[in-house]
Formats: C-alpha cells, structure tokens, sequence
C-alpha cells in the first residue's frame, strides 16, 4: 500500500527538504505541497491525503485550525512538524487532532515509521512528550466536568481503567504490560476496546480526554 502525504510549511526549502527525503521512500508518495493552513485545507478535500505533515506556525491560517478543520472533515491524519518538541502551538495541535509530533531535523528512518504508524491509525508521541503533556493539563485551571464523557468511562471495565490511568501518565505499553503484570498483546486489546468506547482515535486523545474531564487517578 502506497501511502499518499501532504507536506504543508510556509518555508520553500523546508517542503523541498521533505519532498526530496519521502521521494527515496517507496511506500510514500506526495500528492501536493502548501504554504499556509488554508491550502492545506483545500488540497485535502482535492487529493485526499492518508498524512499531512503539518507546520503549525503559517500564514493566512496556522497550522492549528488547519489541523481542526481537516480532522473533523476528513479521516486523513495529521503529524504536527515542530522545531522545538516543547513548541506550545504543537501541544495545541494535538488538541485540535494532531496524532503527534515530528521535530524538522528528523532522520528518514524515524520519519517514514511515523507516517507508517499513523496511516495505520496509531500515534506518535514518545513516552517523555506523553509526560510533558500530562504535566501541562495538569497544571491548567480545572475543565468541567462532562456527564457525557463520564457516562462513556463508566462504561470501562475496572482493568481497562487501569489500562486508561496509565496511557495518562505517559506509559507506554511495555511499562503498562509490567506494571499489571499482563502480556503486550493484551494491553493492546484493552487500549483498542478503551478507544472504541470513548469513541477517541488514538492514545494521545486518551490523555487529553483524561485531563480535560479530570478522570486521571488520584496522585497522577
């Protein structure tokens, strides 16, 4: 399966960097470039992109309303490209839908397994990026609480609660496996039926669900 990507970057040469990287990769095609927000909304509805590499700081419209209006429109994904893995308009992206970062400076192995992965429905988020953006909900004025969303998480069972806890505080699912002493194939079921139900699409909305309706365990 050929994966079709979107690069979108207000820098010329930043796009050309891209462009010139994914062309060595066989299973990659990019199907257009844009350099503002609005273009890469209007060139997902005309080329229907599976992954948009997407810059967040853009003029005419930033790469963070981009990023809203193509998820709510679109099962396409989006990858935030960021300088710095502490850019505070990424953690917003992934608030408006991003499944993830990607730094600029990013090696071709690195980049082409993280397309992979979220043309594949997973996310990319390292497990010190999940922390960073635990502690930054945690730290924000308290959100309130949702009867909807509260009546999606009773429908959890108690491990898969455990399982959700976990995703919050920023384990991976090898750190998750030990520490409730299960099989990584078994975590992987709990997190696939956790989204099914909290109808969310990856483990980065499972924290930001978490911590905006302050479902994290006490101590988190």
């Amino acid at each position: 399966m050929t994966i079709k990507v979107l690069l979108a970057d207000d820098q010329a040469l930043v796009r050309m960097a891209f462009r010139s990287l994914l062309g060595t990769m066989p299973d990659i095609t990019v199907v257009g470039e844009a350099a503002d927000g609005r273009q890469a909304v209007d060139l997902v509805r005309r080329t229907a992109p599976d992954v948009v590499l997407m810059d967040v700081r853009m003029p005419v419209m930033d790469g963070i309303e981009a990023t809203r209006r193509i998820t709510d429109a679109s099962p396409c994904r989006v990858l935030i490209l960021t300088t710095f893995d502490l850019d505070e308009y990424a953690f917003e992206g992934l608030r408006a839908g991003a499944c993830g970062f990607l730094l600029k400076d990013v090696v071709p192995a690195v980049l082409r397994e993280a397309i992979r992965a979220v043309a594949c429905g997973d996310a990319v988020l390292t497990p010190r990026i999940t922390r960073d953006l635990v502690d930054r909900f945690a730290k924000a004025a308290p959100w309130p609480r949702d009867e909807a969303a509260g009546a999606l998480f009773a429908q959890l069972t108690a491990r898969e609660r455990d399982v959700f806890h976990l995703i919050a505080t920023g384990l991976t699912n090898a750190e998750i496996a030990q520490r409730l002493h299960l099989t990584e194939a078994t975590v992987k079921t709990h997190i696939t039926r956790i989204l099914a139900k909290l109808q969310l699409r990856d483990r980065v909305q499972v924290v930001i669900f978490a911590y905006e309706h302050r479902l994290r365990p006490h101590g988190a």
